[in-house]
């Protein structure tokens, strides 16, 4: 009985399997799908790899997860194909085996609706084109024939010259710009560096839209901003750039190489560049203020403008800001032929609504520097050298930087920099000049120092003469008193001295008078003395005169002056005889006039030759007994 139950099971499943079989039942798992193959049937069109109509060969249709009849074995294949899995943070691309072709002038084939590749049908109804695809897989499970279409993920992609990198969904870092390259397009316009910005390609992650709104091939005018990005590695690069940052205390004047026509809108009275709006090729006229700004700096200059006072040098030491590097000091020439040099700073600020009107000028603040700052400062410094002499230039180096600084601001006017002073810094004059300037100077200083020394030593001898002064304040004190008392004293005698002298005076008038009565009567009796004195000496005169007149008459001139010699020598005691013996003239002697010769030539004296009388005179021995008688 038994037995006879299991044979009837047995015939039971074999007959059921037959059914199956004969049904042609494929039954597909969850995680695959069936990849149906006609045996037989009409042939494919050329160029075509899977089967619209039936015909046979490959089936555009896969067979879902399930059970399906009607593919016997002898005529159909059904072989089950694992689904496409996309991780999460990567992407898939897609290669076409079949399709239409690619036109020219493109790379990629365009996107088509056809359920992210799942419909080959609607694949190939729609037009899809042979090749690698616009279109790609984003994170998911997808059932996709193989026949139709290659499936390029991050397990096969080193089969295909891929890294798994470049599946990976594009991140984007913070602060960062991506600066895009498109490698699918219509050719950029000549002219133009990059291509113009379109709408509507969600920062091109929709491929198709992009060239549908005439997307250009190459370098992109648009960024991408920081995110997470799905973007197809055939179609666009990426590099990320740091974003354009703009200081506190600076502007950025945005020169844009890409952009719609150029208008200019500086206005007439401008002449010397031009400003646009944003947007426009050209340097724009809004300046960007302090932030981060997320520029393509490939097709866009920032040239950074300070807002605040801007220092250059032309000295040996050089700014933060780095403009001032190629600076150096002025070397001038005075009006005398001396070179010296100068170290100058000029302050400079550019307001923030300026800035573009100078960038648009010279280009970059280094050009402001190197070819306006720099020959208008040194030009002016050595012309202004050349009309005075060092001493003078040294001298008067205040009114030398108000001249600059006037100057200056009037040629910086024209830049639209205003200039907000102009500092002469070291001033370096010849050496052999400043030698004599320094030997003089120190002859000086020694001088005042001398002086200063001299003023201390009277000071300090000051100083102790009131310090001895100070220790002698007891003496001085007590001298005080004594000086008091001596001058009491002092009065006293004077008092004293004042009635003796009184006293005096009365005795010494009284003396006085009585000698003057006295001189008085002496005086008068002198007088009538020597009145009759004198009335005594005339008339003994008159009565001598009288007897010489007489002794003329009777001897003669000569005889009575012999007399007279003789008389004179006896009063004086001069002896004539018996030195000389004298005799008559005749008898060989020679006379009394003869012995007082012989006598004074006795006694040395050297007499004159006597004159001979002109008669014979009596004997001298006859006169000398008279004058002895």
């Amino acid at each position: 009985m038994e037995y006879n139950v299991v044979l009837v099971g047995v015939a039971l499943l074999l007959g059921i399997g037959l059914v199956l079989v004969l049904s042609g039942l494929q039954v597909i798992g969850e995680n695959e799908s069936g990849l149906v193959i006609k045996k037989y049937g009409a042939p494919l069109p050329p160029g075509r790899l899977v089967a619209l109509e039936g015909e046979a060969g490959y089936q555009a249709e896969l067979l879902p997860p399930g059970w399906h009849f009607g593919y016997p074995f002898w005529r159909f294949k059904v072989t089950h194909v694992p689904v496409v899995m996309v991780r999460q943070g990567h992407i898939a691309l897609v290669v076409a085996n079949g399709g239409a072709p690619i036109p020219a002038g493109n790379i990629l084939g365009r996107e088509v609706d056809c359920d992210a590749f799942q419909d080959a049908r609607a694949f190939l109804d729609e037009g899809g084109q042979k090749g690698r695809q616009l279109a790609f897989l984003t994170a998911g499970t997808y059932r996709i024939n193989p026949a139709l279409f290659t499936v390029i993920t991050p397990e096969n992609a080193e089969a295909f010259d891929m890294s798994t990198e470049d599946l990976e969904v594009f991140n984007m870092g913070p602060d960062k710009v991506g600066i895009v390259t498109t490698l699918d397009g219509r050719p950029i316009p000549s002219g133009d560096l990059a291509g113009s910005p379109v709408e509507g390609h969600d920062s091109f992650q929709s491929a198709q839209r992009f060239l549908d709104e005439g997307g250009c091939r190459g370098l992109q005018e648009q960024v991408l901003l920081s995110g997470s990005w799905n973007l197809n590695p055939w179609f666009v690069r990426v590099e990320q750039s740091p974003m354009t940052e703009v200081p506190i205390g600076y502007v950025g004047v945005v020169v844009s190489y890409v952009g719609r026509e150029h208008l200019d809108v500086s206005g007439d009275e401008f002449t010397h560049g031009d400003l646009v709006e944003r947007g426009r090729k050209g340097v724009w006229i809004e300046p960007l203020l302090p932030g981060k700004h997320p520029l393509n700096t490939r097709v866009m200059k920032v040239e950074l403008v300070p807002t605040t006072n801007i220092v250059l040098n032309w000295a040996q030491r050089t700014e933060q800001h780095k403009y001032d590097e190629k600076l150096s000091p002025i070397t001038v020439r005075s009006r005398d032929g001396f070179s010296f040099t100068l170290d100058v700073s000029q302050i400079i600020h550019i307001s923030m609504k300026q800035a573009p009107r100078v960038i648009s000028r010279v280009g970059s603040m280094q050009n402001l520097v190197d070819h306006v700052l720099q020959p208008t400062v040194a030009n002016y410094f050595r012309n202004s050298a050349q009309q005075v002499s060092v001493l003078e230039f040294l001298s008067a180096r205040t009114d030398r930087q108000r001249e600059a600084y006037e100057a200056i601001r009037g040629a910086l006017g024209a830049y639209d920099v205003e200039c907000i002073d102009t500092l002469i810094g070291d001033i370096q004059p010849p050496a052999e000049l400043m030698k004599t300037q320094t030997d003089r100077k120190i002859a000086e200083e020694l001088q005042r120092t001398y002086e200063v020394q001299r003023e201390a030593q009277v000071r300090r001898r000051e100083l102790e003469r009131a310090t001895s002064v100070a220790n002698m304040q007891g003496e001085v004190v007590r001298s005080e008193q004594m000086v008091a008392i001596s001058e009491k004293g002092a009065l006293a005698v004077e008092e004293t001295a004042k009635g003796e002298a009184a006293r005096t005076r009365l005795q010494a008038e009284a003396e006085a008078h009585g000698m003057r009565q006295r001189a008085e009567a002496e005086a008068a009796a002198k007088r009538l003395h020597g009145g009759a004195e004198a009335e005594a000496t005339r008339l003994i005169g008159e009565a001598k005169a009288e007897a010489y007149r007489t002794g003329v008459t009777a001897l003669g001139a000569q005889a009575f002056t012999a007399v007279q010699l003789a008389t004179v020598l006896a009063q004086h005691g001069v002896k004539l005889v018996p030195e000389i013996a004298l005799g008559q003239e005749g008898a060989g002697g020679q006379g009394l006039l003869g012995a007082l010769m012989a006598r004074v030539l006795q006694n040395g004296a050297m007499p004159q030759a006597p004159q001979r009388p002109s008669k014979p005179q009596q004997s001298n021995g006859v006169e000398h007994g008279q004058k002895q008688a």
